[in-house]
C-alpha cells in the first residue's frame, strides 16, 4: 500500500483514494493544516489523545483560511448540515451533519478521535458521505493511534492504518463504485 511520505520531521500521514487517480489539488494544503498543529494534536506525540472537538477547535482558523465552513458547536446553530433528500418546496427533508464543508471544492471534512474505530465513526462517515448531496470529496482525519486500557494493560489501536484498509477495500473492489474521492489523514 503506497502512502504519501511524511514531510521531513512530521508524523502526520495521509493517503488518497481511489489509488488510480491523482490526489485532489487541495489535499496537500489541508494536510498542511494538520502538520502546522502537529505538536498540539498528533496522537503519536501526546500521552493522551484529544477529543475530536478539541482537535477541530485547534485547526479551525486554518481551515477557515482555506475556505471551509467549520462547525462552531454541537447546538443547532453551530452545526453544518448537508442535505440528503429534498422535500416539499425544495426544503431539505433529511440532512446529515458534517464537521466542515467547502462549497467550492464540494468537500466535507470529518475529524474523529477515540471513537473513530472502536465506535464505528469511520463507517458512519463513509456511508453518510455516500448520500450527501453535492459531496464529491471527503477528508477523514483519524488518530494515528488511539491509546486505551484493556484488561488493565495499555493498548494502542492503529486507527489510521485500519481506516486506510477499509478505504482500500471500498475504493479498490469491483463490486463497489464510490461516488466521491477520499483523503484519510492520520494525525
Amino acid at each position: 500500500m503506497t502512502r504519501a511520505p511524511p514531510t521531513a520531521g512530521s508524523l502526520i500521514r495521509y493517503a488518497t483514494f481511489p489509488r488510480t487517480k491523482s490526489p485532489p489539488a487541495f489535499a496537500e494544503p489541508v494536510v498542511e493544516v494538520f502538520r502546522n498543529h502537529e505538536p498540539d494534536i498528533c496522537t503519536a506525540l501526546l500521552a493522551k489523545g484529544l477529543t475530536s472537538d478539541v482537535v477541530l477547535r485547534k485547526i479551525a482558523d486554518d481551515l477557515r483560511g482555506l475556505g471551509f465552513e467549520v462547525e462552531r458547536g454541537k447546538v443547532s446553530a453551530g452545526v453544518i448540515r448537508r442535505p440528503v433528500f429534498f422535500g416539499e418546496n425544495g426544503k431539505p427533508a433529511l440532512q446529515y451533519q458534517v464537521d466542515c464543508w467547502h462549497a467550492g471544492w464540494r468537500c466535507g471534512l470529518e475529524v474523529e478521535a477515540g471513537r473513530a474505530w472502536e465506535g464505528n465513526a469511520v463507517y458512519r462517515d463513509l456511508i453518510q458521505a455516500l448520500v450527501m448531496v453535492d459531496m464529491e470529496h471527503l477528508v477523514l482525519a483519524v488518530p494515528l493511534g488511539y491509546r486505551r486500557m484493556s484488561l488493565g494493560r495499555p493498548r494502542v489501536s492503529g486507527n489510521y492504518d485500519l481506516t486506510c484498509a477499509v478505504a482500500d477495500a471500498l475504493f479498490g473492489h469491483s463490486r463497489v463504485q464510490m461516488p466521491y474521492s477520499l483523503v484519510v489523514i492520520g494525525y
